[in-house]
């Protein structure tokens, strides 16, 4: 049981003033209790703030964008938990949210808003319980791993945070089958790194690295190089060599586009292009992280979408 004022219910009062979770009704920290909202109304579309993923686009009929916005609404609390939830509460907040996916896959009612928006869209979709699970597991190593020591270890965090992602859309879209899981990986990976790059300054302030140990040295960058309000050369480098490693990976997954036709199609060529988009600002920016906050310009993202749907990668 969580104390009082820091528990799930308060927690998710907290995101409906931000327009991702509302109606909370009576919850209590270990997921029990009573909901008296309208579950419909729970997961609204969540503030794209620092993901590259454009999964509630405007293009996607209704019959996906909702199933999408469920699916990342369920993300962004669990993420917005792990970073946000007072620090005592984190964990027992993840573990009511993972319990009642249980509850969910054990063929009972779940009790939280955020998982009785989601669970309409594990029954149509038959999306299985792993991903959702690995989310959830992803924030909870977070309250007690805050380096990478090699990029071995980066994307050994990523199998848990990002891949997941890319797991559920191919499973709303009906298209999840080995070979594209594989490709899905690399295209999530690839994203959540190049968000790190984005975000490295962000990141520090929190506690967190996660650029590799092992890559900071050889650029003889130390942690308080990254706490700086201008962008030394030195990081500039990192940010340099972690942001095109990352597009080389993009780029290797790319092909994935090319496997799926329809609206499919649309989403994942989306999400490339953000991806490239994104990489191609951060050259332009000359890497610059700390002093700015370097974002896609939209005609870029938007022409190089247009190229990755007719490419098919």
């Amino acid at each position: 049981m969580l104390s009082g004022g820091g528990g799930l219910r308060h927690f998710l009062n907290l995101r409906n003033a931000r327009g991702v979770v509302s109606n909370t009704g009576n919850v209590r920290g270990d997921g029990t209790g009573e909901n008296s909202g309208d579950a419909s109304d729970v997961c609204q579309a969540a503030p794209v703030r620092r993901e590259n993923f454009p999964v509630a686009s405007r293009l996607l009929p209704r019959r996906y964008r909702r199933h999408l916005i469920a699916a990342y609404g369920f993300a962004r609390c669990v993420d917005d938990i792990g970073d946000e939830a007072e620090p005592r509460d984190r964990l027992g907040l993840l573990d009511a949210i993972d319990a009642d996916l249980t509850r969910i896959y054990d063929g009972g009612e779940p009790r939280l808003p955020v998982t009785q928006a989601l669970a309409p869209t594990i029954d149509a979709c038959a999306i299985p319980a792993a991903p959702f699970h690995r989310l959830v597991e992803a924030n909870r190593r977070e309250q007690t791993v805050s380096r990478y020591d090699t990029y071995t270890d980066l994307l050994a965090s990523c199998e848990l945070s990002a891949n997941p992602i890319g797991h559920i859309v191919l499973h709303i879209f009906g298209m999840a089958v080995p070979d594209r899981l594989d490709l899905s990986d690399r295209i999530c990976s690839a994203l959540q790194i190049i968000e790190h790059c984005q975000d490295v300054g962000e990141d520090h302030a929190r506690g967190r690295i996660y650029v590799p140990q092992e890559d900071m040295r050889h650029f003889d960058c130390v942690e308080a190089d990254l706490a700086a309000r201008s962008t030394s050369p030195c990081v500039r480098r990192l940010i340099a060599f972690e942001s095109q490693r990352a597009a080389r990976l993009l780029d290797s997954g790319a092909p994935l586009a090319g496997t799926l036709g329809g609206f499919a199609r649309l989403a994942v060529s989306g999400y490339i292009a953000g991806g490239r988009a994104t990489a191609a600002a951060l050259e332009r920016g000359r890497y610059d992280v700390l002093s700015t906050r370097i974002r896609a310009h939209r005609a870029r993202l938007l022409t190089t979408w247009l190229r990755v749907l007719a490419r098919g990668r």
